[in-house]
């Protein structure tokens, strides 16, 4: 080994202890004192580029994907024409123009007040090979349109892969930085956390309209990769004042999850397998507590997880069940009370939240001691615990949230009010490289990166055979 790599790595062994003991052990936390410039926390206008509606009468529009099975080897292709129903069959082939098989899909609109939507297709693609480029097409005659998506590699305990995790997006300019920059990144796919147009912030049909620029907006991205949906306050609109009492209305009608491969009763929480990770998705808005749907389908599916095919366990909510800060300070307690000793009797990896428009990072804590008669108020380390990572500063007209609690509680580790995303890269069963990105006045800002060890083989002495490893992450953190 050369002194410059055994600089390189030696500099790794040292990042690591030091990164690795402040998540597992409770040491000071840190509060960023970077102050982001004002940026226009407005909606992008109407008339804005990243609205353009595609050429050519009745062009599918708004076209997003997400895995369509539990094992990674089928696709659910959405998109909304917005004229006349048309076709609802994607054709699709691992050559580009050669599209050898096609699948039929279904199509619906709905209501909104005085918003009729346009046709929603959704269309499930499966028995597809795994680490394969497809190519499809999607519309008819002169105003079809191609795109094209990469099947993840087989379920398997070393098989890395990239994941981005985006909360709280939002149409601003500050989404659009967002973004772009995760574009930057080479994740593979989206975790996302919740609150995804901000519609309900808008009037009777504006709601609609909005939900039709954010489907537009994104669609750069979410058209070539799987974006995992969770849902967040802003998806409720439960507006009576508007004759709308049907929560998730118009999410439910547009957006859509294999929820039945993991026979979940309902879209808004459900699990997949992608690669070497066992995804859970909840809601923190549908009920929880003992004998209710989600905490009956919860208790099943974590029986499910089976570490030595995909070791990694991540949850994704919305509201966190730790945040230091005064915007939406204690609710996630509800749920804490309820799920977080299963988090820890599974060793769940780490858990991310949104609805915070902030980053922040906690320690390994715990407080499943505490109870009503215990005494034992407070959160204390727990090697054992996830890590709570709440990401809810993609950027939205709300606005940063500014104001944490001083002091830093104990159990927080770092946090920051700026925008963002952060990227989770698992690199085999023991190890993943976490990164968080800030947005600032146009660039991507590094400002968090550890890697974090694996809850149930991190402490596996298979670790220590992993000198190649080791050596492929210092070169990667050198480079940070």
């Amino acid at each position: 080994m050369d002194a410059k790599m055994q600089g390189m790595l030696l500099n790794f062994v040292l990042a690591s202890f030091v990164l690795l003991s402040c998540i597992r052990g409770g040491t000071a936390g840190i509060t960023s004192s970077f102050i982001r410039s004002e940026f226009p926390a407005v909606d992008i206008p109407l008339d804005h580029e990243a609205f353009s509606v595609p050429k050519g009468y009745n062009a599918p529009q708004q076209v997003h994907i997400t895995q369509g099975d539990y094992e990674g080897k089928a696709v659910i292709i959405s998109w909304v024409t917005p004229d006349e129903p048309g076709s609802s069959t994607v054709h699709y082939g691992t050559a580009e123009n050669k599209f050898r098989a096609s699948a039929k899909g279904t199509v619906s609109n709905y209501t909104f007040y005085l918003y009729k939507s346009g046709y929603i297709h959704h269309c499930l693609v499966e028995g597809l090979e795994h680490s394969t480029k497809y190519y499809y097409k999607i519309g008819s005659g002169d105003s079809s349109r191609e795109f094209w998506f990469e099947t993840p590699p087989p379920v398997g305990p070393d098989t890395p892969y990239k994941f981005g995790i985006i909360g709280d997006l939002g149409q601003t300019f500050n989404s659009l930085q967002t973004l772009d920059h995760y574009i930057e990144s080479g994740a593979k796919a989206v975790l996302y956390l919740g609150d995804l147009s901000y519609a309900d912030r808008y009037t009777k049909n504006d709601i609609g309209l909005r939900w039709d620029t954010w489907g537009r907006f994104v669609e750069k991205s979410t058209a070539y990769q799987p974006w995992m949906w969770s849902v967040g306050n802003h998806e409720i609109e439960y507006l009576p004042h508007l004759g709308e009492v049907d929560p998730f209305k118009n999410y439910l009608h547009r957006y859509t999850t294999p929820h039945l491969a993991s026979k979940s009763s309902t879209p808004l929480w459900y699990a997949i397998r992608r690669a070497s990770a066992h995804i859970i998705v909840l809601n923190s808005y549908s009920p929880y507590v003992k004998y209710t749907p989600q905490y009956i389908w919860l208790k099943e599916e974590l029986t499910k997880v089976d570490r030595e095919k995909t070791p990694w366990l991540i949850v994704l909510m919305h509201v966190p069940l730790y945040n230091s800060n005064s915007a939406h300070f204690m609710e996630g307690e509800s749920m804490r009370s309820v799920f977080e000793s299963w988090f820890i009797d599974y060793k769940v990896d780490v858990i991310f939240a949104g609805h915070v428009h902030a980053y922040e990072r906690s320690y390994r804590v715990s407080n499943i001691d505490y109870n009503i008669t215990s005494g034992s108020r407070y959160p204390k380390p727990d090697k054992s615990a996830p890590l709570y990572i709440t990401v809810g500063d993609g950027g939205n007209q709300e606005g940063l949230a500014s104001k944490f609690l001083d002091p830093q509680p104990e159990y927080s580790a770092f946090r920051e009010s700026s925008y963002g995303h952060s990227t989770l890269e698992i690199k085999n069963r023991t190890h993943a490289i976490y990164h968080w990105n800030r947005n600032d006045e146009g660039k991507k800002v590094p400002v968090e990166a550890f890697v974090l060890h694996n809850q149930y083989w991190g402490s596996n002495r298979r670790r220590r055979k992993l000198k190649h490893f080791l050596l492929t992450v210092a070169e990667e953190v050198a480079d940070f």
